[in-house]
């Protein structure tokens, strides 16, 4: 199988990196100063075994490839307010033998959240969910850092909405060739839904930086519990607490980089890079959305979606607001 990496920053750079390391083909789709990088001095993969550098196509769209080929894998990794835009491109390119790529070829969501399937769903006939644990950081051109170990990461997937097939299984085995740990499993959106639960704090550490105060800490843990409050009166389950700890145990720890910090997490990214767009609205925005559909008051994640889109369309400095101005706007709205 050739692998087609669309959106080639953290987690795609990352699984295109490894998937390429262990000998499988791939392709990666980037634009910009990015894909610039990437065809220049290649892929420079910095992970704890030191710096790897793939020299890999890179591509724009689906128009570089031409037809596509019958055993390619579209793997989603772009952000979600990126992936109408993606599945548009990529849906109607031709696949040798005839159809397209939205009828015959499967197609990965690697991203966080949960939205981008079942926008996919709309346009692909063969979508799988990926859980993503995954601590990757793309910051730098061409650069993309991966400091997990032993493993770089933890890959959940499964058909979407559920299910299993020999696809998942081939898929998940190449993965785990490949410095990852993918389990294959009929129900991926209850690990989705745990991971969406713990990706409530990007907001908070991207516009307050990390998490390192009792009381960044705390405010955290009160809007995890909003979420999981939104959760529960929509009747949707999640991978609990002790069941992520047995799964993941000690297999993903963070090895220092040699000369890269770690800095923080997709959305902290986001602001640092000046995207100008964030995902909160597929974070927090989907607690919000639910909370709304079910009749739950979500003030906190109303506000921090509110001040991530804020932050990212100003562009303001990641890390910018001191902690105590967001905990006395948070108790206002929360009160």
């Amino acid at each position: 199988m050739r692998y087609i990496i669309i959106g080639a920053g953290a987690v795609g750079g990352t699984i295109g990196g490894r998937l390429a390391g262990s000998g499988h083909e791939v392709v990666l789709v980037a634009r910009g100063a990015h894909r610039a990088a990437l065809e220049d001095g290649g892929l420079r993969l910095r992970v704890p075994e030191g710096e790897l550098t793939y020299r890999l196509p890179v591509v724009e769209g689906p128009a570089g490839l031409g037809e596509l080929r019958a055993d390619d894998v579209l793997v989603l990794a772009v952000k979600t307010q990126d992936s109408a835009a993606a599945l548009q491109a990529w849906g109607p390119a031709p696949v040798a033998g005839g159809g397209t790529a939205a009828e015959r070829l499967p197609l990965l969501c690697a991203q966080n959240g949960v939205e981008s399937q079942r926008l996919a769903l709309r346009i692909f006939r063969n979508v799988y969910g990926v859980c993503v644990w995954l601590p990757c950081t793309y910051i730098e051109p061409g650069v993309v850092s991966a400091a997990g170990s032993p493993l770089t990461g933890i890959l959940h997937l499964g058909r979407y909405p559920h299910g299993t097939d020999e696809t998942a299984r081939l898929v998940a085995a190449d993965l785990e060739k490949s410095h990852f740990e993918a389990p294959v499993t009929p129900d991926v959106a209850r690990w989705q839904y745990a991971k969406l639960l713990a990706n409530l704090g990007n907001a908070l550490e991207a516009v307050t930086g990390p998490m390192e105060s009792t009381e960044a800490v705390a405010l955290f843990e009160r809007v995890k519990a909003e979420g999981a409050a939104v959760l529960a009166a929509a009747g949707i389950l999640y991978a609990g607490t002790e069941e992520q700890k047995a799964v993941r145990g000690d297999k993903v720890f963070l090895a220092p980089l040699h000369g890269t910090p770690r800095g923080g997490g997709s959305s902290w990214q986001s602001l640092t890079r000046g995207t100008g767009t964030i995902e909160a609205d597929y974070l927090n925005g989907e607690i919000a959305l639910l909370g709304r559909l079910h009749g739950v008051p979500t003030p906190l994640n109303d506000l921090l979606q509110r001040l991530a889109n804020t932050f990212a369309r100003e562009r303001r400095a990641a890390g910018s607001m001191p902690v105590a101005e967001l905990m006395r706007l948070a108790d206002e709205v929360d009160h």
